[in-house]
């Protein structure tokens, strides 16, 4: 995962300039709108100890490596990796061994990542069957409520408007 940290940075690197001269360098601000995500996402991610910008007072200054961390704790949550796990990944790029234990770690939690999702779409699944079948019985119940209800109706004497609503009474206790 972290494999990419250095390819991306370096064209982060080559491709980033601001306006005040500092080449390669962003603003917590300029990655929060990068990301979609908001300045207190990315200091929760500092405070977790993901990130590391350098500091100028009370100024964070993020570096294309920063950036690249940045990428991938984003798509790590986008697949549903916890923070610990990602924080796992992130922490085995410095091993120097040409991130092999990094490649090894991610696979495994990938993996385990796909196996529980694809045990919940087979929960998924099973809970739609069972609202289908659930909603087929209900909606034959109800049709033949309904259909017994307009049997109802039609056994029921009407009550014309000629008729007082008195005589409809007793020709209905009547009937009765």
């Amino acid at each position: 995962m972290d494999h990419q940290l250095d390819r991306t940075a370096e064209a982060v690197a080559t491709s980033s300039a601001h306006a005040d001269g500092r080449a390669g360098t962003f603003s917590i601000t300029q990655l929060a709108e990068e990301f979609s995500l908001t300045t207190r996402a990315i200091r929760f991610y500092e405070d977790k100890g993901l990130l590391k910008p350098e500091r100028q007072g009370q100024t964070r200054i993020y570096h294309p490596r920063d950036r690249a961390r940045l990428i991938l704790i984003v798509r790590g949550r986008l697949v549903g990796l916890a923070l610990s796990e990602i924080k796992e990944i992130l922490s085995l790029y410095d091993l120097e061994d040409g991130c092999e234990t990094q490649n090894r770690v991610a696979i495994d939690k990938f993996k385990r990542r796909i196996a529980s999702l694809e045990k919940q779409r087979k929960e998924i699944e099973l809970q739609i069957t069972t609202l289908k079948e659930s909603c087929a019985r209900l909606e034959s119940t109800l049709q033949g409520q309904m259909a017994q209800a307009l049997v109802d109706a039609k056994k029921r004497p009407r009550v014309t408007k000629s008729q007082p609503a008195t005589a409809a009474a007793k020709t209905s206790a009547a009937t009765a």
